[in-house]
């Protein structure tokens, strides 16, 4: 089976995510919050906080609270 391309906004599920590195997350991620992004090691839960508070979620591929 072929792999699905990247992009940003993208909603994974958590089987992907577990297969992906920190680089190929990365990219599933606005270009504007990378710099927030910690690695999936600090991502155990599919999900990533700003500083702000908010949280950004690799299934649903966007913010929790949208």
């Amino acid at each position: 089976m072929e792999r699905q391309r990247l992009k940003v906004g993208q909603p994974i599920d958590p089987e992907q995510f577990e297969e992906l590195s920190d680089s190929q997350l990365a990219r599933i991620v606005p270009r504007e919050y990378r710099e927030f992004f910690p690695g999936k090691e600090n991502c155990a839960d599919g999900c990533f906080y700003l500083h702000d508070g908010t949280a950004w979620s690799f299934f649903k591929g966007g913010f929790l609270d949208d």
